[in-house]
């Protein structure tokens, strides 16, 4: 096991260079063992486009820092075009992104201060090009961590969900992509070089949304990088990290289901889209010293007991009330020896009467005209401990929705997987969504989401090839709900809502729909653990507290901007309207650099009832990065409409050195809508 007394000096090499076949230079850092040179160490390498040297440099720090303290050469990774290194970054996830981490591994391993054995680590990007590297088998690459990354980037990212575009995250991630790749590098690392650098990577910025939108089924563009391709090309043992309110979460369970020998380890918790030691909701654990088990046991060859425990690890939250925002999820860790071990599924039929144990009897029709406006707060696609991150009270959307209700519950029903619905269903469109909610319905009436999903209809049978709908005909339709571990208790009722709209989490059909259900052949499948399991199935050794090295020293200057999100309707016109707070709640100065790091932005989105070509996305973006004589700063405005035919998309992007405007760049384009 580890502990404090194993600690090793370190020392922070702030900036490497790692020269490419082709001339490219990398850029990264690394906290080194002070003594590695004597007592040669493994290397644990991460690698994404926020910048070593400032945006993410707070908690690269604290995490890499720590690593090394336990005998590791712990190494941060600039991508091409992004940082300090050279290049233009041109999308996400490229194959040149994925040799390009291969040639540093094999620099890694080769230097004298490493043993040759090499792992690979880090969080959404970091964990998507984990698993993409290690199927690319670079011989150095030992193991890899996988913190809430996807094996399937159509089916699990920010672009698309059953085949609809994700309204929420969409031109808001694409926005943030635009403004990040136009920062410059900074002149301390790349010298005088720098300006004209920066000019190169500004002229060849392109709002990544444009390539999004393009390819709107699960074609050759995404299965590019999507493991699940072929699961075998990955030899090396994994540990997939994941959390009941993180957007990636179904990877997890989809990789458990259909890989089982090639993971080695998986730990979901109730936390979003981040690390589990600053994990939220809570508890947080104390995961670093699970990974420094996890690189002993597979880079070092000692015994940690790794093996001892389960190999995955899940917590089973309890029921809540609803709230958009929860401090901690009350719930018990769980260990399974297998994921399909000690589950049964019950089925509940859609009926007449609400949900139960026997099928209706003969047809029954249940009409929805759907509303385009949320009567309740959806929620965030992916949680990330921001206040209003979960959903609300659920009975207004349950209340625009059909709903399907269970008698109240003899026993507790310990959900744990995906949820799945059969549904026999029409749409008097050629076009149309569905969205599937699973509630928790408390005896005071209060409607508390477990989980969900939604699913465009055209893609139905197939992503890869849409077909319309022949508006009023049924079809029978199954749909998967992302994966939950959630008990509801004796006494409440579970809920079932379906409904043809979820803004702006999913963009509305062209036209205003209506939903014809019949609840002969339709039901819902609940995946529950065994009675038999309502205490650990395998012993678990506790987790510490979470532990971390001091992160870099930083200052705050000026205000915080703790703005809240916010949600305005105007009752006469029907219009509603979000706005989300986006960037750095502070502007941040580094004192070891010297430097300035300001990020800060907003996202918009309106739609009026009844109305779906209303629907409208905004972003701002702004970011300024400075030191005495240097001053940066990068605009962004986009917008996102559609019509029945297109989706109308227009940017401007300028970029100043100091009063100086370096490049002013904008863009108007339409992309035709395909089925969506």
């Amino acid at each position: 096991m580890t502990g404090p007394s194993r600690r090793r000096d370190v020392k922070v090499i702030d900036n490497a260079w790692v020269v490419l076949e082709d001339g490219c230079r990398i850029a990264i850092r690394i906290w080194l063992p002070v003594d590695a040179l004597k007592r040669p160490v493994p290397a644990i390498l991460e690698a994404h486009p926020y910048r070593k040297s400032d945006c993410t440099a707070p908690s690269d720090e604290s995490r890499n820092r720590y690593t090394a303290e336990h005998g590791y050469a712990t190494v941060r990774m600039d991508l091409r075009g992004s940082g300090d290194s050279d290049g233009t970054l041109d999308d996400e996830y490229l194959p040149q992104e994925q040799l390009d981490i291969c040639a540093v591994i094999e620099w890694l391993a080769a230097q004298p201060w490493c043993t040759g054995r090499v792992g690979m680590t880090g969080i959404s990007w970091g964990g998507f090009n984990s698993l993409q590297v290690a199927a690319r088998r670079p011989p150095a690459l030992s193991a890899v961590i996988s913190v809430c990354g996807t094996d399937d980037r159509y089916a699990d990212d920010v672009h698309y969900m059953g085949g609809c575009v994700i309204g929420s995250e969409m031109l808001s991630w694409s926005s943030t992509m635009l403004a990040y790749n136009a920062r410059p590098p900074d002149p301390h690392v790349v010298g005088d070089r720098w300006r004209d650098m920066w000019i190169e990577r500004v002229q060849a910025c392109e709002p990544p949304i444009h390539t999004w939108l393009s390819h709107q089924r699960r074609d050759y563009y995404w299965k590019q990088g999507s493991v699940c391709e072929n699961y075998e090309a990955i030899a090396c043992p994994v540990f997939l990290v994941g959390g009941w309110a993180d957007g990636y979460r179904n990877s997890v369970i989809r990789m458990l289901e259909a890989w089982p020998q090639g993971i080695t380890r998986a730990l979901l918790g109730p936390w979003g889209h981040m690390y589990p030691h600053n994990g939220a909701p809570g508890p947080a654990v104390g995961f670093l010293q699970e990974t420094i088990r996890w690189w002993d046991h597979w880079l070092k060859d000692l015994d940690t007991g790794l093996l001892a425990d389960p190999p995955i690890r899940v917590w089973m939250q309890n029921a809540v009330e609803p709230s958009p925002t929860y401090a901690t999820r009350p719930g018990r860790w769980i260990g399974l020896d297998t994921w399909k071990a000690d589950r049964s599924i019950q089925r509940l039929h859609l009926t007449a009467a609400g949900l139960g144990h026997e099928p209706a009897g003969q047809s029954d029709f249940f009409v929805h005209a759907a509303p385009t406006t949320t009567a309740s707060h959806p929620g965030s696609w992916c949680a990330a401990g921001r206040e209003g991150d979960m959903a609300s009270d659920q009975r207004g959307e349950d209340g625009q929705s059909l709903t399907f209700t269970s008698a109240p519950l003899k026993t507790p029903a310990e959900i744990l997987g995906c949820p799945t619905t059969r549904l026999v269903i029409s749409a008097d469109r050629t076009q149309a969504n569905i969205v599937v909610r699973l509630c928790d319905v408390a005896p005071n009436g209060r409607s508390t989401l477990i989980t969900r999903t939604v699913l465009n209809l055209t893609h139905s049978t197939d992503h890869e090839r849409p077909a319309a709908l022949r508006a009023g005909s049924f079809q029978t339709v199954d749909c998967t709900l992302s994966a939950a571990g959630y008990v509801v208790p004796a006494g409440n009722c579970i809920r079932i809502g379906v409904s043809a709209a979820l803004w702006p989490l999913v963009w509305p059909s062209p036209e205003p729909v209506t939903l014809t259900l019949d609840v002969a052949g339709s039901h819902l499948d609940i995946p529950l653990l065994s009675s038999d399991v309502p205490s650990p199935a395998l012993h678990l050794t506790p987790f510490g507290p979470p532990e971390a090295s001091p992160g870099l020293e930083v200052e705050y200057i000026g205000e915080a901007r703790d703005e809240p999100r916010r949600e305005m309707r105007d009752v006469a016109t029907e219009r509603q309207t979000l706005v989300v707070p986006r960037g750095y709640p502070v502007v941040v100065k580094f004192v070891n650099a010297d430097t300035t790091y300001d990020d800060s932005g907003s996202d918009v989105f309106e739609i009026t009832n009844h109305e779906p070509l209303s629907a409208t996305a905004r972003s701002e973006r702004f970011v300024t990065i400075s030191r005495d004589g240097w001053l940066t700063r990068v605009e962004l405005q986009a917008t996102m409409t559609a019509d029945g035919a297109d989706f109308i998309l227009d940017h401007s992007l300028d970029a100043y050195d100091g009063d100086d405007r370096i490049s002013s760049r904008t863009w108007s384009t339409r992309i035709p809508r395909d089925h969506v």
